[in-house]
């Protein structure tokens, strides 16, 4: 089973071919050859290093909920206030 987990991009390579992803205080490189016109503040799906798709804000803050409920995530991994800043273009 794969999991793609949301993530906010932080920064943006001056190529636009890879970003700086967040969730909570962790932090990953992540590609973006697979989705188009990224900008920071955006939620991105991301598995295994790739950013998949884009995502609202809500959408994010709706899957880490389940994954919370479901035991996939934990607290510390993702707190609230990491989806609080919904700036930017969903």
């Amino acid at each position: 089973m794969c999991l793609a987990i949301p993530a906010r991009i932080t920064a943006i390579d001056p190529t636009g071919q890879s970003a700086t992803v967040a969730l909570g205080a962790v932090t990953r490189d992540c590609s973006l050859a697979l989705i188009e016109d990224a900008a920071i503040g955006d939620y991105v799906l991301m598995h295994v290093g790739y950013a998949l798709n884009r995502i609202s804000p809500q959408e994010a803050q709706q899957t880490l909920a389940l994954m919370r409920e479901a035991g996939v995530l934990v607290d510390q991994d993702a707190p609230a206030s990491a989806l609080a800043d919904t700036a930017g273009p969903a």
